[in-house]
């Protein structure tokens, strides 16, 4: 059977084929949908979202350590967070194999860097696979799991956006059931202590060695000898790239296993043609490896390690041909991101932009958006858990240069439980001068809906205990909790005042759902512009909702995109907003 799937679509149906049993991972684009896409597996195997991407690798590399196959998923940036791990299993080995997806973002279309990942097996010393279309992703995978068995290592398997969100035709296999090794302990493989990580280091040397002799006749690595004038090193997306780029003649070595790199390979390669190219996106990660093997190749002093590359942008840069552009003489509406028509984040932000005695700490989801126009009230923007944690020190850091602020620091529900806990926990023991606010809208809403610890479900659909924020914030010494409704403006702004009057330590939670989460059921009614009463002020358009737009000098409201929030209303001077019900 044939189905056109994404990258991250046939990631899980090869994890179906391969009889892996145990999944975890936390949401991030581009990796999401490989999680979404295994619950219709659960009858075979186990999925869930965990807290944070650490958790989800400690628990995939668990389950790996009973015996059985397991997999975990995040995006690039999120491996950075689960590295503690990854280092010492590596060190340690498995027992049933382990394949770990990082899914990198060039261009950062929906991240704060583009770290190129392909470094993290070279520096946790394992195996690098990379699958440049869908195909690839769901057979790589089975391959993954070999290859990881087979070396005693977990393996790392790398897609980039477009790999992860572009569709082609994929041929299904069967599901393969492995059978589990019996279970003994053995404290010297396990156990990381120095005595047992000294030997452990050694045995991965070696191998290591057997990896990088196996790669030069591993199954993924493809040579397409078309002639002897060009030849072309690549690997994943560039590698459709560079087919659409270069003459019909040109000779192609595909890797599928980059690290470690099949040298015997590549010097036979490049033996066989006049001019070699090494073409990937992002770094020179492979190009450097072959420069140091004394193989001359052109690469990054043509193709820019800036950003996501395109065939457009490849031919441009290898030789020279600018696209033919023709003027069509309409110029594209800006449509940058914005927050929802209805999002209970707006009502927080609205009230925090009108004020100028306030640090705000942000953090990374939908409520980044803050720093936005019409808003601007993000003072930083780091990592997951940052907006407590950089708050808190820069509440340090005022106080050491003899200055008192009022800082807020501002994460949402899902980013507590992944990382905010630890923030708080720091503003709590040591005393910060500082409020912490949890905008908590129950789903981890960036990534499109995942459920998460305070959300009620898990991700195969079961009801779960949902945890309280205020519970946690309370064990942890906060002594005065004040929950909000952030679409209250009036009742925001008394909030953020009593909290920083508080003799107690105090904490705000900010509390609405997310008006798209379907189970939660919300009165239909929308808000209606009177226009005899409207004067033109424009005050309702400095909430930033695409709902309200101006007309004939005066404001209007889309009813298709309103859903009754009533901040405009709120702010209206003249009253010339009402809401109605449907």
């Amino acid at each position: 059977m044939k189905q056109l799937l994404s990258g991250n679509e046939a990631i899980a149906r090869g994890v179906y084929e391969a009889g892996v049993k145990v999944c975890s991972a936390y949401p991030g684009t581009p990796s999401t949908e490989i999680l979404e896409s295994l619950p219709q597996y659960r009858d075979d195997l186990y999925c869930e979202w965990a807290p944070n991407e650490k958790v989800a690798l400690e628990v995939a590399y668990g389950a790996c350590m009973a015996g059985v196959r397991s997999f975990c998923a995040m995006k690039h940036v999120g491996l950075n967070v689960a590295a503690d791990p990854l280092f010492t299993a590596v060190y340690n080995g498995v027992a049933g194999g382990m394949v770990i997806v990082t899914a990198d973002d060039p261009s950062m279309h929906s991240s704060q860097n583009e770290q190129d990942n392909r470094y993290y097996a070279l520096h946790a010393k394992t195996a690098l696979i990379e699958p440049s279309d869908s195909q690839e992703c769901k057979d790589f995978i089975r391959t993954a799991y070999e290859i990881s068995e087979r070396f005693d290592l977990p393996v790392i398997f790398r897609t980039t956006t477009r790999v992860s969100h572009s569709k082609s035709l994929v041929t299904f296999g069967e599901r393969t059931e492995t059978e589990p090794p019996p279970y003994h302990r053995n404290i010297a493989k396990n156990v990381t202590m120095p005595a047992t990580a000294y030997k452990n280091r050694a045995r991965l040397d070696t191998k290591l060695k057997e990896l990088a002799k196996y790669s030069n006749e591993c199954p993924l690595q493809s040579v397409e000898m078309r002639g002897s004038g060009i030849g072309v090193i690549t690997a994943s997306i560039a590698y459709q790239y560079a087919r659409e780029v270069f003459p019909e003649d040109t000779s192609f070595l595909k890797l599928g296993l980059t690290w470690p790199l099949p040298m015997d390979l590549i010097r036979d390669f490049a033996a066989r043609v006049e001019k070699l190219y090494v073409v990937e996106e992002l770094d020179g990660f492979m190009e450097r490896e072959i420069r140091a093997a004394g193989i001359e190749c052109i690469g990054k002093q043509l193709v820019s390690e800036l950003y996501e590359q395109d065939p457009q942008r490849l031919r441009e840069e290898l030789f020279g041909e600018s696209p033919a552009v023709k003027e069509v003489g309409v110029k594209p509406a800006g449509r940058p991101p914005a927050l929802c028509p209805g999002c209970p984040h707006r009502g927080f932000f609205y009230c925090v932009s009108r004020r100028r005695d306030l640090v705000v700490t942000g953090d990374i989801g939908c409520y980044t958006l803050g720093a936005a126009p019409p808003f601007y009230a993000l003072d930083t923007g780091v990592c997951m858990g940052g907006g407590l944690s950089v708050g808190a020190g820069m509440a340090r850091g005022f106080a050491a240069r003899g200055e008192k602020k009022k800082i807020l620091g501002v994460v949402g529900d899902s980013t507590f439980f992944h990382s905010g806990m630890t923030g708080a926990l720091e503003i709590a023991y040591n005393n910060c001068d500082m409020v912490p606010v949890i905008l908590d809208n129950h789903i981890t809403a960036m990534t499109g809906h995942q459920e998460n610890p305070g959300s009620g479900y898990t991700l195969q659909g079961e009801i779960a205990d949902a945890v309280r924020i205020e519970d946690v914030l309370r064990a942890m010494g906060f002594k005065k909790i004040l929950i909000v409704d952030p679409l209250d403006l009036e009742a925001m702004d008394q909030t953020i005042d009593d909290a920083f009057a508080s003799d107690e330590r105090a904490a705000i939670i900010c509390r609405r759902p997310c008006v798209m989460i379907r189970r939660i059921p919300r009165e239909k009614a929308i808000c209606e512009v009177d226009r005899e009463k409207c004067i033109g002020c424009g005050k309702c358009r400095t909430v930033g909702c695409p709902a309200v737009m101006l007309r004939d000098k005066k404001s209007v409201i889309d009813p298709v995109q309103c859903i009754g929030c009533t901040v405009c209303a709120q702010v209206c001077p003249v009253k010339a907003i009402t809401r109605k019900g449907l």
